[in-house]
């Protein structure tokens, strides 16, 4: 329980983190805050506790190409921004990050099929 409070209370953090950021005249850290690499290390660390290296190192590779999805997110916010409203731009990017998430993972899996099991 003591370690699930935490994790909300790292999670309220960078809210908190985000806010201030993007109030003050540093707003484009803004967008930094959420990639400090808070799950990935619980990942890493769970992985790195009860798989072997090379899962670890798998696990790491895989996050090196999440940033593909992550990347064509971005692209369609900054070239939607200045086209459509708010909402649009954003659904417009989450759906954009879904179709390349599934696209990469199809990827992957052909690339990797040892891990899918």
């Amino acid at each position: 329980m003591t370690s699930l409070f935490f994790k909300c209370l790292t999670g309220a953090f960078a809210v908190l983190l985000i806010t201030l950021a993007s109030k003050s005249r540093y707003f484009v850290l803004a967008g930094l805050v959420p990639l400090f690499p808070t799950f990935a290390l619980i990942a890493h660390v769970v992985i790195g506790t009860s798989r072997s290296v090379t899962d670890l190192q798998t696990t790491a590779l895989f996050g090196l190409c999440s940033l593909i999805p992550y990347a064509a997110y971005l692209a369609t916010v900054y070239f939607l921004s200045v086209r459509t409203s708010l909402s649009i731009t954003l659904t417009a990017a989450v759906v954009m990050w879904m179709v390349s998430a599934s696209c990469m993972l199809l990827v992957w899996f052909r690339i990797f099929p040892a891990v899918n099991q």
